[in-house]
C-alpha cells in the first residue's frame, strides 16, 4: 500500500524535515519551515544494475563546437554572459525590487525581436497594458515582443507548444509562476523548482533561451539559491542603490563563459543605458586636492574601472568611544589597515573616528584597494592632500609589507588614459607603461614617510 509521508520544506534554503520546528538547523532561519504535500512513497526495492539503457561514454579530448549564441544588442549585457545569450541555456536574473530587471529584460527582448526573432514575455506580476505602457515610455512599443500576462506554467507551455518555438522567453518572474502537478501556493520551494524544472525542459528540448527573473531576500542574495542556482546555466546579480545612478550587472555563474565581467548602465528617463566608460560614473571632481581622497583603479574581469575612496577623521575628547563606519568596504580589513598603521608606522588612530567611503555607492571587494584606503587615513589625519594626478593600488600584510597584484599593467593604462600621470604601487611589481610615472613602495611605513615629510 502507498503510504503518504508528511515533509516540512524550509522556503528559505529547501531544507526537508520530517517535522516542523521553529528555526532551520541549515540556514538558520526563523519561522521558515512549511509542510507541503509529499509524494507517495511505495517500500519496494529495485535492482538498478540491470535494464537500463545504455549510455555513451566520449574521452575529454573529442571535438566539441562551441554553443551558438545571439547577441541581446546590449554590449554591457553581452559582456556580462560571455558573449551573448547560448541557444537552449537557462539564465537567472536577480536584484533587488525597482532596480531595473524587467526594465533591462524588456529593452533586450525589444532588440532581439527587432531583428526578426521570436521573442515571448511573460509576465507573472504585472498585467500585459502594463507592460505595454512600460515599453511605450521605453520608446519600445513597435518591437514585436509576443506579450502575456499568465502565471499557470501549463498555460504557457501549451500556448508555446503550438507553434515554432520562440528564440527568447522571458518570465518575470519565477516565483510566481504555479505547476498543477503538485500541491503549493506560488513562491513556495517546491513550486518554484517544479516550474522551473518544466520551463528549463522546455527550453532545452527546444532550443529557446530561457531568461528567468528571481526575487530576492533582505540580504540581497536570490530567494530559494539552493534550488535555483544549480537547476539554471547562468546567474546574473543586478547590483546597486536606487538612489544611485549606475547598476552593475555582475555573473555568479556561468557554464559558457567566465564570471569575471561585469556590464554596467546607467538609469536615464528613457531606461537603461549602457556606460562605455564606467570610470566616469564614480570619480567626482578633481580639479581641487581635497584631504582623504585617493583614486584606486579597480578591475572587474579584464575592465579596469577608477574609483575614488573618501576618508575623514575626527579627533575625540579622552575617553569618548570612537566609531568606524565604512561604507562600500570591509569593516574588518579597514580595522586591519588601522591596526597595521598603529602597529608598524606609529600612527594612533585609538582617539579618533573613522569614516571611509567609496564614491558613488560603488562596492570594493578588491584587497589590491588596501594601499589606497591607507593613503586616503594617512591623508586625513595629516591633512595633507594626496596629489590629484596619483593612483594607488596595492595588498598590504600584517608586516606592513606592501605585496604586488594581479593586472597591474592593466590598471596602469586605464589610468594613464583618464589623465594620471604618476602611480604608486609596490615595489616588486611589474615595471611602469608609457606616460604614467611609477613610484615603488616595499612597506607601508615608506609610503607613511613620505606622504608626512619624513627624513
Amino acid at each position: 500500500m502507498a503510504k503518504a509521508k508528511r515533509k516540512f520544506v524550509c522556503q528559505q534554503c529547501g531544507t526537508v524535515t520530517s517535522r516542523w520546528q521553529g528555526q532551520c538547523e541549515d540556514c538558520g532561519e526563523w519561522n521558515s519551515i512549511v509542510e507541503e504535500a509529499a509524494e507517495t512513497v511505495f517500500s519496494q526495492r529495485h535492482d538498478l544494475q540491470n535494464g537500463g539503457r545504455a549510455i555513451t561514454l566520449v574521452g575529454l579530448d573529442s571535438a566539441v563546437e562551441l554553443p551558438p549564441r545571439t547577441s541581446t544588442g546590449i554590449a554591457e549585457f553581452d559582456r556580462a554572459l560571455g558573449g551573448g545569450i547560448v541557444h537552449g541555456s537557462a539564465t537567472l536574473i536577480g536584484g533587488d525590487p525597482g532596480i531595473g530587471k524587467s526594465t533591462l529584460l524588456l529593452q533586450a527582448a525589444a532588440r532581439i525581436a527587432s531583428r526578426g526573432l521570436s521573442v515571448a514575455y511573460i509576465s507573472g506580476e504585472e498585467a500585459a497594458d502594463q507592460v505595454r505602457l512600460r515599453a511605450q515610455r521605453l520608446g519600445l512599443g513597435s518591437a514585436p515582443v509576443q506579450l502575456a500576462s499568465a502565471t499557470s506554467v501549463r498555460d504557457i507551455l501549451t500556448t508555446l507548444g503550438e507553434g515554432p518555438p520562440p528564440a527568447l522567453l522571458v518570465i518575470d518572474s519565477i516565483q510566481t509562476m504555479h505547476s498543477d502537478l503538485i500541491e503549493g501556493a506560488p513562491g513556495t520551494v517546491s513550486q518554484v523548482r517544479a516550474a522551473s524544472q518544466e520551463l528549463i525542459k522546455f527550453a532545452k528540448q527546444r532550443g529557446t533561451a530561457l531568461i528567468l527573473v528571481g526575487h530576492v531576500t533582505k540580504d540581497g542574495s536570490i530567494a530559494g539559491p539552493r534550488v535555483l542556482e544549480h537547476m539554471v546555466d547562468t546567474v546574473l546579480a543586478f547590483e546597486g542603490e536606487r538612489s544611485h545612478q549606475y547598476r552593475i550587472l555582475r555573473a555568479v555563474k556561468n557554464r559558457f563563459g567566465g564570471t569575471d565581467e561585469i556590464g554596467v548602465f546607467a538609469m536615464v528617463a528613457e531606461g537603461l543605458e549602457e556606460v562605455a566608460n564606467p570610470s566616469a560614473l564614480f570619480l567626482t571632481n578633481r580639479d581641487e586636492t581635497v584631504t582623504g581622497a585617493t583614486v584606486f583603479p579597480a578591475l572587474e574581469g579584464t575592465r579596469p574601472v577608477l574609483v575614488e575612496i573618501q576618508a575623514l577623521v575626527v579627533r575625540l575628547s579622552s575617553g569618548a568611544t570612537p566609531r568606524r563606519a565604512v561604507v562600500g568596504w570591509d569593516s574588518g580589513r579597514l580595522a586591519m589597515i588601522l591596526a597595521v598603521l598603529e602597529a608598524r608606522c606609529g600612527l594612533s588612530f585609538s582617539t579618533c573616528e573613522v569614516y571611509l567611503n567609496v564614491a558613488g555607492g560603488y562596492r570594493l571587494t578588491d584587497p589590491a584597494a588596501d594601499l589606497a584606503v591607507a593613503a586616503a587615513l594617512i591623508s586625513a589625519m595629516s591633512e595633507r592632500p594626496v596629489p590629484v594626478d596619483v593612483v594607488l593600488f596595492g595588498e598590504i600584510a600584517l608586516s606592513s609589507e606592501i605585496r604586488p597584484v594581479s593586472h597591474s599593467p592593466l590598471r596602469l593604462r586605464e589610468a594613464a588614459k583618464l589623465g594620471f600621470n604618476r602611480a604608486f604601487i609596490p615595489a616588486s611589481a611589474a615595471d611602469g607603461v608609457k606616460g604614467i610615472a611609477v613610484s615603488g613602495f616595499r612597506t607601508l611605513a615608506q609610503l607613511v614617510d613620505q606622504m608626512l615629510g619624513r627624513g
